[in-house]
Formats: structure tokens, C-alpha cells, sequence
């Protein structure tokens, strides 16, 4: 197995045509299946049929961490509105010479920006969390992603290993009450994977899930792993909700992994999938079973995420190759947020902002 480093596990994505693609079909049409897969009443509910996601309108540039002195780029990230603005955090580092890829070894920093709207202005804050070695081996500091739940936030982050993957990739945690000051989580990380990486916790069926980016096994498929939790603390045995046909012998396309529900159905976005920037969607009636045959949609962007702001929904992107961050309006669906389903506007009642 390659060593952990965003340059080997994207090596090569950049020009991905030859990377596996899904194949266009039809969503996956299994009966429905409750949040532990078991199935039920509910299996002869009537449920619409699965949608097309995507985006509405064109990417628009709306955020660059760059100084003066310092061209800078933004990567796996995560968008949550919080006290009446959006907050971003984000991987940063320094943009590489043209052809060449940053060194993902020095992503050790999540930067901070926020804005009253999807469109800004954006205003950067100091870097919420910076690489701690003396924190269980932390190497790296990757994909933030962040959730509130009863005053708290929770921010879940790839944090690497120092003794070279002996001990194997870290998934972390840490908390704040002002999005500002972030406190580790004492006990250490969560768990730790052969390449465990870019978590996204949402609630489902009254626990918490976490899906994130992993292997099979060692030289094994790149698969979406997924774990439960009652208090997003103490988190259970994994298991795979979703395995490419690919494997750790070329660049992963299993990355940034993302869940939200629209009418009964749940939509995976992960990618690169069809180049680097490119991500594709998958649908499912159940949370924890993604195959080829949901292929839902495909947003042209690296790193995408979802986030809400009012009514509206939006998709974020980022990458190497890009100064900042690219917000979308989402074309239709819905997302669960703190147990609830929340409506994704179709195109004609999005707001494409400014």
C-alpha cells in the first residue's frame, strides 16, 4: 500500500480519464430499509422516484485564503450556518508551480473564514486548528467537517499518523461553543483505519452516522466506510456502505464522501470521479447500501459539499488547483439536519445569488 499522502492517493486524478466511471442507470429500486436495514412497513410506502442531482447554475468564486505574499488554496472543507452566519473551515496550503501538485504533508492547518451569505463577503478568521505531533502522533490535519448538537460544535477531521501509518490513519475530534476556540478531544482519536480520511457525520433515524473514505483491506477497493453513534463520541464497528470497483493500485475515487436525503431516497456525492474535478452522485432508499446502478447526478467540482442557508441549499468546491472556495445553488432534493428533512429548492425557486 502506498504511503498516506494526498499526492498518492490522487496521483494521477488530475487526468482521469482512465479512471473508473459509473455507468448511467437507473436508481437503485430495492424496497426501503430502516436506519439498521431492516425492513418494514415502511417497505410499501409510496415514494417518489429518485432525482437528478446537480447544480443550477455555474460555480462562482466567492473566497480566496490567499495573502500578498502567499498564493493559497482551499480543499476539503465544510460549510455550516451557525448564529446567524455560514462558517468555513477548510484545508489550506500553498499553491504549487503550474504543473505541479501541492505537498499534502504540509496541509497541517484548518483555515477559518465566515460570511453573512453563500456569496459573501467572506471574512478570514485565524486558523481554527494547527498540526499538535504531541496529539497521539497527529501528522496532517485533513477534512474538517463540522455539526452542532445541544450547544456544542463538533468538528471530525483526518489527522494522519507519525510513525508512518503503524498505528494507522487517526480520524479526530474537537469541540467548540464559538466556532473560534477548538479543544481536543482528550482521549485521542476516534478510531483510527488503514487510510481512514475526509469524514461527514449526519443524523439518521435518531443516531448519528459517520461516513468516511477508506479501503477493503490492505491493496484492497476503495470503499465509503460507515459508522453509528449514540453521542458522537463512542463509535461503532465499521462497516461499507458503498465499494468501487477500483483498488489502492489507483488513485482513489472514494474521496470527500457526502449524504443527504431527498423524499425517502439518499443521495452519496464523492469523487474525483471523471478528473479531479468532477463528482458523482449515487442514490438509495437505504443510507447504509450505495451500488453503481443509483448513479444520480455528477457536479462538475472537487470536494463537494452541501450546506443550507434559510431555505436554500447550495453545493461548495474546492481543490489544489483552484484559489479558494466555488459555491453553486443545489437543484433539487432533501437533506436531513438534526434529524430533520429539509427541502433543497429546485432551480427555479433557487436564489443564485450575486
Amino acid at each position: 500500500m502506498l504511503p498516506i499522502s494526498r499526492r498518492n492517493l490522487l496521483r494521477g486524478a488530475a487526468a482521469a480519464g482512465a479512471l473508473p466511471l459509473l455507468v448511467p442507470g437507473r436508481a437503485a429500486s430495492a424496497a426501503p430499509t430502516g436506519p439498521a436495514g431492516a425492513r418494514g412497513s415502511a417497505a410499501t410506502a409510496v415514494v417518489p422516484p429518485a432525482s437528478w442531482l446537480g447544480v443550477a447554475a455555474p460555480f462562482t468564486h466567492v473566497h480566496d485564503p490567499s495573502t500578498p505574499t502567499r498564493a493559497r488554496y482551499l480543499n476539503d472543507h465544510t460549510v455550516i450556518k451557525a448564529r446567524g452566519r455560514l462558517h468555513l473551515f477548510s484545508i489550506v496550503g500553498d499553491s504549487a508551480a503550474p504543473g505541479e501538485s501541492p505537498d499534502s504533508a504540509r496541509e497541517i492547518a484548518f483555515a477559518h473564514a465566515s460570511a453573512p451569505t453563500p456569496y459573501g463577503p467572506w471574512t478570514s478568521h485565524a486558523d481554527a486548528l494547527t498540526v499538535d505531533p504531541s496529539y497521539f502522533g497527529e501528522e496532517h490535519l485533513w477534512a474538517p467537517h463540522v455539526v452542532e448538537a445541544d450547544g456544542t460544535f463538533w468538528m471530525f477531521y483526518a489527522a494522519g499518523d507519525a510513525s508512518g501509518g503503524a498505528a494507522g490513519a487517526a480520524i479526530s475530534l474537537a469541540t467548540s461553543t464559538d466556532l473560534f476556540t477548538w479543544t481536543r478531544e482528550p482521549s485521542g482519536p476516534l478510531f483510527r483505519g488503514l487510510v481512514a480520511r475526509d469524514p461527514m457525520v449526519v443524523r439518521i433515524g435518531g443516531e448519528w452516522v459517520m461516513y468516511y473514505t477508506e479501503l477493503s483491506g490492505p491493496g484492497g477497493h476503495h470503499v465509503v466506510a460507515h459508522r453509528r453513534s449514540a453521542d458522537l463520541v463512542h463509535w461503532s464497528a465499521p462497516g461499507v456502505a458503498f465499494t468501487d470497483a477500483s483498488t489502492d493500485a489507483t488513485a482513489s475515487v472514494t474521496e470527500s464522501p457526502f449524504v443527504v436525503e431527498r423524499d425517502g431516497w439518499y443521495y452519496l456525492f464523492i469523487g474525483p470521479r471523471n478528473g479531479y474535478e468532477g463528482t458523482d452522485v449515487l442514490a438509495s432508499r437505504d443510507p447504509f447500501h450505495f451500488d453503481p446502478t443509483g448513479y444520480a447526478g455528477h457536479v462538475a467540482g472537487h470536494a463537494v459539499e452541501v450546506f443550507a442557508d434559510g431555505e436554500d441549499w447550495y453545493a461548495s468546491a474546492a481543490g489544489w488547483f483552484r484559489q479558494g472556495l466555488y459555491v453553486a445553488p443545489l437543484a433539487g432534493g432533501t437533506h436531513h439536519r438534526r434529524g430533520r428533512a429539509r427541502t433543497i429548492p429546485s432551480p427555479a425557486s433557487t436564489s443564485t445569488g450575486g
